[in-house]
């Protein structure tokens, strides 16, 4: 998986872990907020029942007016009961608050099943006492109020949970989604270094072909059998350091300092050697202000060079091709450009053209872009973008070096 997709991957996990923890402390803090509100009500409740009691201790008769006007309008369960926690099944209209009772129970039935009530909500709050004084000034327990969470209340405290269960899901959902991604990735990426491996190998070995025949042809005459040799020498070298690149790739390479462009003029004279072997007509040229120097590992920068030539070459087809690499520099950045003016690129597959493993044709592009870019990016700290690209016209790549690398 890349570092994209991994930095993607623990983002959305941080996410959803801080959005998880966030709405549970906020929710956990409202349901508080809630039941402090509601048991204010049912202070307030009991304290208007003690004001009446001590007012007229036999007063009973004005609980019906304290209990309609003060919390008619309470959506929670609610019980009056006696200082023995009995409710009084005579006054269900005006003891008994938001709990649902069978019409069909017989009496006995019915205050057992107050009583459970009374039972259950004791477990939820701890009652809240009505008393008054006697006629001794001796505080006495009149009533007592037994209330439940409303409606809100109880769904708001299983929401967090509920939250908590969407957040696996969607952790759950993101692993998989990821491991199936990481495990296309890496299929992506072996198929892309065969097809690179293949394409790499390409020239020098069609070259080396090529010599074998010339020699076969000229064994008379030394002197063109001195020139074969000597390519054929370039090719075998150039074998090899096609095998040093692939060795340096995961392992951070050395940086010297180097003239960047003897770099390219390295690449674009062997190109210019083998150009007619590929039977196209292709000019390569190379617009070079003055010499830059900075710190390369001149194989691995050499290599996307050669990425960018081969598909431009690919690019421009059986036409007659153009190619030309610019070099120029700023205070502080180097630039480089390669243009061909082959059959361009199409809009959907611009945003596509650097993935691992992703080739429009049977040979090139699988792996070569993706290279170039980690090659540029990770280890010369630079930039490598598709600059411009239009069908049938061309194609612009735009490599962008910082002078100074520590």
């Amino acid at each position: 998986m890349t570092s994209n997709n991994l930095k993607l991957k623990y983002l959305l996990i941080s996410i959803a872990i801080v959005i998880t923890f966030a709405t549970f402390y906020y929710t956990q803090n409202l349901v508080k907020e809630l039941q402090k509100s509601e048991r204010e009500i049912v202070e307030l409740y009991a304290k208007s029942l003690e004001f009446i009691a001590n007012s007229n201790p036999a007063g009973n008769e004005d609980f019906t007016f304290i209990f309609e006007n003060i919390i008619k309008r309470i959506n929670f369960p609610l019980i009056l009961t006696d200082a023995n926690d009995n409710a009084s099944i005579y006054q269900l209209g005006s003891s008994v608050k938001n709990v649902e009772i069978d019409s069909t129970l017989s009496q006995e039935k019915l205050q057992i099943f107050l009583n459970n009530k009374v039972k259950e909500l004791s477990n939820i709050h701890p009652p809240i006492t009505v008393s008054y004084k006697d006629s001794s000034d001796s505080i006495r327990i009149l009533n007592k109020i037994y209330y439940g969470n409303s409606d809100v209340v109880q769904k708001l405290q299983y929401y967090p949970f509920l939250q908590i269960i969407f957040a696996l899901l969607f952790l759950t959902i993101s692993y998989l989604s990821f491991s199936y991604l990481k495990k296309n990735e890496q299929s992506n990426i072996w198929v892309g270094m065969a097809k690179e491996i293949a394409h790499q190998l390409g020239t020098p070995i069609s070259s080396l072909m090529g010599w074998t025949e010339l020699l076969k042809m000229k064994y008379k005459k030394p002197e063109e059998v001195l020139y074969v040799s000597n390519e054929m020498e370039s090719d075998l070298t150039r074998l090899n350091k096609i095998t040093n690149r692939f060795s340096k790739i995961g392992s951070k390479p050395i940086l010297k300092e180097k003239n960047i462009g003897s770099a390219i003029y390295n690449v674009i004279k062997y190109f210019k050697k083998r150009l007619p072997q590929t039977g196209k007509d292709v000019e390569l040229i190379f617009n070079e202000t003055k010499d830059i120097v900075t710190k390369l590992n001149s194989e691995l920068f050499e290599w996307v060079i050669e990425n960018l030539i081969k598909n431009a070459i690919d690019a421009i087809g059986s036409n007659k091709g153009k190619i030309i690499i610019s070099l120029s520099e700023t205070d502080d950045k180097i630039i480089i450009e390669v243009s061909d003016n082959g059959k361009g690129i199409s809009s959907k597959h611009k945003k596509d053209i650097f993935k691992p493993g992703y080739s429009t044709k049977n040979r090139g592009w699988g792996l070569g872009l993706s290279l170039s870019k980690r090659i540029i990016e990770d280890y010369h700290k630079g930039k490598l973008i598709l600059k411009s690209s239009v069908q049938n016209e061309g194609t612009v790549f735009k490599i962008t070096l910082p002078k100074h690398i520590s």
